[in-house]
């Protein structure tokens, strides 16, 4: 059986990415039978201001975007409602606040290593979709380490340090030099760029192709 290395590109901000991951997982499961997936997460900040307390998201979205809070507000709903079909909870996600997710992505790498990078991002997404939460307060972020098994005096310890700071900023780097500018990017056995959270067929399709071409 061929085992496929998927190295995901993303931000704990995007939801986008938790749609494309939940599409992903289909598109993974509907292939079980044909090939094994090794998953790895990949650092990308859409927000790499630390300063601030963040601002409403629909405001700062109309900014970006240079269109009205309407067309934002009515875009996200879209999103709720595709994110709800995929058994996500994207219940706050109008009501959360823009977040530099840095700490975040630096407690995913530690999660890595004790098996659970996927676990930590999954939680990372409930509490900041789901329940609008802070993502770059330690409280909030040592209740999602707590949540998946992991030890919440060491998360503490990590977030008062600069551990894994470095191996962010490695990632980030990376693969901003290998052309990623937008997430979710999903780079196949190091070769292959699938971007955008395409549907489970247009992912099942690409990865039997890429398993194919050896």
């Amino acid at each position: 059986m061929k085992t496929l290395q998927i190295d995901i590109v993303s931000d704990i901000a995007c939801p986008w990415c938790a749609i494309g991951y939940a599409r992903l997982e289909k598109a993974m499961d509907a292939l079980k039978d044909d090939m094994n997936f090794m998953v790895q997460w990949h650092a990308f900040e859409l927000n790499p201001d630390p300063s601030g307390d963040g601002e409403p998201i629909l405001p700062a979205l109309s900014r970006k975007y240079g269109r009205s809070e309407d067309e934002m507000r009515a875009n996200q709903a879209q999103m709720i409602e595709i994110a709800s079909g995929l058994g996500l909870n994207f219940e706050k996600l109008q009501e959360r606040h823009t977040r530099n997710t840095f700490d975040a992505h630096r407690l995913v790498k530690w999660a890595g290593e004790h098996g659970k990078q996927t676990a930590m991002k999954m939680a990372f997404f409930e509490a900041y979709f789901g329940r609008a939460e802070n993502i770059s307060n330690p409280d909030a972020l040592v209740y999602c380490v707590e949540s998946i098994g992991l030890d919440g005096d060491r998360a503490r310890e990590l977030l008062a340090s600069d551990q894994y700071a470095d191996a962010v900023r490695q990632d980030e780097a990376q693969y901003q030099q290998a052309g990623v500018s937008a997430v979710p990017a999903y780079i196949i056995n190091q070769k292959y760029l699938v971007s955008g959270a395409q549907e489970p067929e247009t992912l099942v399709k690409a990865l039997r192709e890429i398993s194919e071409s050896g």
